[in-house]
């Protein structure tokens, strides 16, 4: 990219998004650094802290190191109407909803990209670990450099519309080679730990944040053996298995079925058992969680999942299955799972991924994602 072009950089505080700004300025570009705020409730943090004025403290003494100007834009509105609702309802329905995915597709690379373009910016650029390619007049988003920090499943719904306005400089960098960089060139966030907290709340725990947005409600937790007779005779299929009361045993309470997830450990304080519980199915509707003993429990385990047509999105249209199509890909359902073997079978009502090993707490609501060698495909919803 020899020509010079106005870029703005979504800053987030923290070194990854610091020194993609620092590259392109260096590269003769136009930047302009952007921090955005999304979230305004500090009753959730712990003490007194407040994640949003030191991150974007951190990202202003970047902006004025590398000698770039520097705004905050609020998206409050916008992140709860699109991001939090979504959660919260997701969570209702026993679904487990991936914020992440969402932010990036509804937020920074929509109403973000949106701002950006206002101001007549060429490109907006952010700190993922990822690599942008292209073929023939479409676009391609690759796994990054260093596979350990890869966030390709993160950029899993973005659009061609999205990606033609969009850089990743540091996708071809290791995390080590970001930090060098950081260090030479004595920028403020060149030691400051990877944030662990909401996509662009800040630190702010996934469980704190449920008890703040959905009521309590006590249910009862019910354990099923691994020898059950739901399992006899069970095939490997997509659909969960239909748990009920009459299978097991009533072990204990919870505080409402909506704040459980498949294979879920923490939370469920019950002792006194040989070996820990995984959450195997919810009913929000009955209000009951069902567990089972040990990481290996048949019901933690599926082979098979499927996607609603509707819910497919593929990066290129020319990787678009057609009807009764399969094809052999690799597929992650979570961030940071290693690549596994799969076949795809388009049908005339679900996308069916069929894995050759059987997958560990596959969970309605997140989403799976497909790829060609280090090349993003598509992904969908998990229905």
């Amino acid at each position: 990219m020899k020509k010079k072009h106005r870029i703005i950089v979504a800053l987030s505080g923290g070194v990854d998004s610091s020194v993609a700004a620092f590259l392109l300025k260096e590269a003769g570009h136009e930047v302009i650094g952007l921090y955005m705020r999304n979230w305004h409730d500090e009753t959730l943090t712990k003490n007194n802290e407040c994640p949003w004025i030191e991150d974007s403290n951190y990202a202003l003494e970047v902006a004025d190191q590398i000698g770039i100007p520097f705004q905050i834009l609020d998206l409050s509105a916008e992140y709860k109407e699109r991001i939090i609702n979504y959660m919260t309802s997701s969570y209702k329905k026993g679904l487990t909803p991936n914020p992440d995915i969402l932010c990036n597709k509804k937020i920074k690379f929509d109403v973000f990209l949106e701002h950006a373009m206002k101001l007549k910016a060429d490109f907006i650029a952010t700190g993922h670990y990822c690599i942008k390619g292209k073929i023939n007049d479409s676009y391609t988003i690759k796994e990054g450099r260093d596979k350990s920090k890869d966030q390709t499943y993160f950029l899993c719904q973005i659009n061609q519309a999205q990606l033609k306005k969009s850089l990743f400089p540091i996708g071809k960098l290791t995390k080590k080679e970001v930090r060098d960089i950081a260090y030479k060139n004595n920028l403020v966030t060149a030691n400051k730990k990877d944030s662990q907290g909401l996509c662009f709340v800040g630190k702010i725990k996934l469980p704190v944040f449920l008890q703040n947005q959905l009521k309590a409600k006590k249910g009862k937790i019910i354990e099923i053996k691994s020898n059950s007779e739901i399992y006899k005779n069970k095939k490997d299929e997509s659909e969960d298995f239909n748990y009920q009361m009459d299978y097991g045993d009533q072990i204990g309470y919870h505080n409402g079925a909506h704040f459980f997830t498949i294979g879920q450990r923490k939370g469920l304080e019950i002792g006194g058992k040989k070996e820990p519980l995984f959450v195997i199915g919810t009913c929000v509707k009955k209000n009951l969680v069902f567990v089972g003993m040990g990481k290996k429990h048949p019901g933690l385990f599926r082979r098979i999942l499927k996607i609603e047509i509707k819910k497919t999105h593929w990066i290129r249209k020319e990787s678009k299955m057609k009807l009764n199509d399969k094809k052999e890909y690799k597929v992650r359902i979570r961030h940071r799972q290693n690549l596994q073997d799969a076949t795809l079978e388009l049908t005339n009502k679900f996308l069916l991924i069929k894995f050759k090993v059987a997958q560990r707490a596959i969970a309605k609501g997140q989403f799976a994602a497909w790829y060609h060698q280090s090349e993003l495909i598509g992904s969908g919803e998990i229905n």
